[in-house]
């Protein structure tokens, strides 16, 4: 597939580091991931509570400062106060970030948080009636319905909202079943929800991690991709193969299905993704 048959948006995410070693492993996955990918923007992902807030905006700095690729922080409402989100979009403006992930954000099992936005709808909103049309916004999909959520139809509502409510794009969670997303971007079409609707795409390169982190947030592993997983647990090189093989041909599918992209959940290593990119583009 040509890179030129159509305008197409390809973006990298990263976690905020918690050591020097992990903040130099991120910079030597950005400059691989550049290299070959000239992504789009790289976003960097944002935790409830002071440090985290204060690593995400680190890491922020130090992508910004290593070339031009838009960086694009992840800003959650959850456990912010209206002051403390309104702080930190004037000094993403200050440090000339023009894009961000704007998201709910994860409620801590079992704990009750204090937050002035009860909804990313809500904080997609105050972010419009505050700073304009200053921040490209993303906001999140859930192809496979967000675990909270009540029922589908609930779901899709609550994603309508965000887009109602000044989004320009989206991002979905990850998924295997190629149906969900389809589905997902009919209904758009259906009530004109006229936004990209970028899939978000895992590697596989761990058969217990991916489970486990599955399970948390819905996202749904068909039973082949997990019994040949489950089968291959032992085997690095067996089970990294047959999952490049696997989310490179849902990437090749998603494309030739009208995806305006593809969102990387890269979890700061180049190697996975850029195994899948060369499926594609090699």
């Amino acid at each position: 597939m040509s890179l030129h048959s159509r305008q197409l948006t390809f973006s990298c995410e990263f976690f905020p580091p918690s050591t020097e070693k992990g903040l130099q492993n991120l910079l030597t996955a950005r400059q691989q991931l550049g290299q070959v990918m000239s992504p789009a923007f790289f976003s960097v992902t944002f935790g409830a509570g002071g440090t985290s807030r204060d690593r995400t905006l680190n890491a922020v700095q130090v992508l910004r400062t290593h070339d031009d690729t838009e960086v694009a922080p992840h800003i959650s409402c959850i456990g912010s106060s209206r002051a403390q989100i309104d702080a930190l979009l004037q000094r993403y403006i200050d440090m000339g970030i023009r894009r961000l992930v704007t998201l709910r954000g994860d409620i801590p099992e079992g704990e009750t948080v204090n937050s002035d936005f009860a909804h990313a709808s809500e904080l997609v909103a105050h972010i419009r009636a505050t700073t304009g049309d200053h921040f490209h916004i993303e906001v999140a999909a859930y192809p496979e319905y967000h675990p909270e959520s009540a029922s589908p139809a609930q779901d899709f509502a609550h994603f309508a909202d965000k887009v109602k409510a000044g989004a320009d794009s989206a991002i979905t969670q990850y998924f295997y079943n190629i149906e969900a997303y389809l589905r997902l971007a009919e209904q758009c079409d259906k009530v004109s929800l006229n936004v990209p609707l970028v899939p978000g795409i895992m590697p596989i390169t761990n058969y217990a991690s991916l489970v486990r982190f599955s399970d948390n947030c819905g996202a749904d592993i068909p039973r082949w991709i997990r019994k040949n997983l489950e089968a291959m647990q032992d085997d690095k090189a067996s089970l990294q193969a047959f999952g490049v093989d696997v989310v490179g041909r849902l990437c090749q599918q998603l494309l030739d299905n009208g995806a305006p992209g593809l969102h990387f959940y890269t979890l700061n290593q180049a190697s996975p993704t850029l195994a899948i990119w060369n499926t594609l583009f090699d």
